[in-house]
């Protein structure tokens, strides 16, 4: 069985793929941020997901602290998203437009727009220093400080030299 941690990766991309990484996890987000879903059985209904996978990811997301739980008006629990929950909204759209691009053969099955004037959504890679968009290419990924910190308490943690 997969490990379900990164506990050498000093990676925000593997921290956060520690908390939505899993199977379901991403459909599940999707649904609630753009399907307004909280409830348990319309998550389980629309994904045809089993209970005891639906549940826990839906216990992860809560104790992560994307989503909350309250009572609905009908006394049922519903899952909110909180802040930290709204936030991945453009990791599915990042997302997605990767999936339309290269692997939707008929099209996109569905498109992103602006609630206000109805215009299509699209992310861009944008500069802060010279305000230019940048092509994926032209990126490229530098070490900060924080780097040291967290690789140092990675190699407390495991005992050992190789954290990356």
């Amino acid at each position: 069985m997969l490990g379900r941690t990164y506990d050498r990766e000093a990676c925000s991309a593997a921290r956060a793929l520690e908390i939505a990484g899993e199977r379901w996890s991403l459909l599940i987000l999707r649904n609630a941020l753009f399907g307004g879903m909280t409830r348990f059985t319309d998550f389980q209904q629309s994904l045809d997901i089993a209970p005891n996978i639906l549940a826990s990811r839906l216990e992860k997301f809560v104790k992560e602290g994307l989503m909350t739980t309250s009572r609905g008006r009908s006394e049922r629990r519903e899952y909110v998203l909180t802040s930290k929950g709204l936030d991945f909204k453009p990791v599915i759209i990042a997302l997605t437009a990767w999936g339309d691009q290269w692997a939707a053969p008929d099209g996109p099955p569905i498109i992103y727009r602006h609630e206000g004037c109805a215009g299509r959504i699209e992310q861009r890679l944008l500069c802060k220093a010279c305000d230019s968009d940048a092509k994926p290419k032209q990126v490229i990924a530098t070490k900060t400080k924080a780097m040291s910190v967290v690789k140092a308490r990675i190699s407390k943690r495991l005992g050992s030299p190789r954290a990356r």
